[in-house]
């Protein structure tokens, strides 16, 4: 059921995306810099495009964008959570050692209480 929910929901996006890309086929011109400083220092980088791939790339930028500031602004809370990882491991190791004191592999409280 929810494969089914998934699929119909990326057909409704492909279909949006589509009926965008038709309405917005008519031909854009894209420039780095304003045209009077273009013709100024005597180079224009333009690009002539249509507005719908204009659209996707400023969608998939900016999503790109975004996507490189959260992952910035979670990098303390990737770095606690490696630290915490260590330690639990550490403190896994120490129980361990401290459950295994005279060193038959067998826990110790165990070995007391079966003497009983």
């Amino acid at each position: 059921m929810m494969k089914t929910l998934s699929y119909a929901f990326w057909a409704v996006i492909g279909l949006c995306l589509i009926v965008v890309g038709l309405a917005n086929r008519g031909a854009v011109t894209l420039r780095a810099m304003p045209e009077a400083l273009g013709n100024l220092l005597g180079i224009s980088p333009d690009i002539e495009l249509p507005l719908f791939v204009v659209i996707f790339l400023a969608i998939g930028v900016g999503l790109l964008i975004g996507f490189f500031w959260e992952w910035l602004r979670e990098h303390r809370f990737r770095a606690e959570a490696r630290d915490r990882g260590r330690e639990v491991v550490h403190l896994k190791r120490e129980m361990d050692r401290l459950r295994d004191s005279d060193g038959d592999g067998r826990d110790d409280v165990l070995q007391l209480l079966e003497k009983r």
